[in-house]
């Protein structure tokens, strides 16, 4: 069956935990195994929209999960907002994976760590810096390089990328003298200043907030300053390194994150599969959805419960 049909909403709780002195917000559903999984959202998008729908199916099967906001973001801490960057991130990444192992019924040995397109990204840094992580899942991830960034970037018209790095440069000079970060939307059509303009943004809303309650919470705009740092990133070299099970899951239709290097650095980890699925970036919550979850679902359980 396809479409995007959500679960009902399951039994979760709000926690946190700290990181370099910033509190940061998460929900912890219970789960019935022993296991968590570990969720963050993708470039600038909080926790519920970018979670729920696949922490919900995983839920059902009996899995824990942890789903977190990073600093600058949500309902996290951290100044100044809507500001990304990939050490935090990283770092935040591992104060989750900690706290996790501390989560009343949760066995250390059974966690697993999942995102989609920036954060699935993170996936293969957190995964290469965590052996002892039972199972990691990146789907549609960014897995970077240049060829990438101009993949995205043949949707967006000359004048328009040249205005984003001047905003991107103006604002990280303001950073430097403590100026309020200057924004630049999620998505929009090509000819805008934005951080993507491809075929697939027409999507976003509609996969991450159909019903549109997350309006009041979540900000669909990042500081400029950001998507440099986000162009520059390469986060899929560390596939190499990676030793825990690894799901990689690509859209063959994707124009946001460029499929062909996912598809690399799957091939480069010791112990990876490979799902392909139709669609663009966000089909896994949309007409792929049924198929990527089953995926994930089975794909966890092999190495949740059966310890391989």
């Amino acid at each position: 069956m396809s479409g995007t049909s959500r679960t009902t909403s399951p039994t979760r709780e709000a926690v946190s935990f700290t990181v370099a002195g910033a509190r940061l917000a998460a929900w912890h559903y219970p789960g019935t195994d022993g296991s968590c999984v570990v969720m963050a959202g993708g470039f600038a998008v909080t926790k519920e929209p970018a979670t729920d729908l696949f922490a919900a199916r995983f839920n059902a099967a009996g899995f824990g999960v942890l789903a977190f906001d990073y600093r600058h973001l949500g309902e996290s801490e951290g100044e100044p907002r809507q500001v990304m960057r990939v050490r935090e991130q990283l770092a935040d990444w591992q104060g989750a994976i900690d706290y996790a192992a501390t989560l009343p019924g949760v066995d250390p040995a059974r966690i697993a760590v999942w995102g989609f397109s920036a954060t699935g990204g993170h996936i293969f840094q957190v995964a290469a810096r965590n052996p002892r992580l039972a199972a990691a899942i990146a789907q549609t991830p960014n897995a970077g390089g240049m060829t990438a960034a101009r993949a995205a970037m043949r949707f967006q018209t000359p004048a328009a990328s040249l205005r984003l790095t001047a905003r991107g440069v103006l604002d990280a000079l303001g950073g430097r003298f403590g100026r309020a970060p200057l924004t630049v939307p999620l998505w929009a059509d090509p000819g805008t200043v934005a951080v993507l303009t491809t075929p697939d943004v027409v999507d976003s809303q509609r996969a991450l907030d159909p019903e549109n309650k997350h309006a009041q919470d979540w900000r669909k705009e990042a500081a400029a300053r950001s998507v440099l740092r986000l162009a520059a990133y390469r986060p899929g070299r560390a596939a190499a390194r990676i030793s825990c099970p690894l799901q990689v899951i690509v859209c063959a239709d994707d124009k946001s994150a460029y499929p062909p290097a996912a598809i690399a650095a799957a091939r480069r980890a010791k112990n990876a599969e490979l799902v392909e699925l139709p669609g663009g970036h966000y089909a896994p919550f949309l007409a792929a959805h049924e198929e990527a979850a089953e995926a994930q679902i089975k794909f966890l359980t092999r190495r949740l419960r059966s310890g391989h």
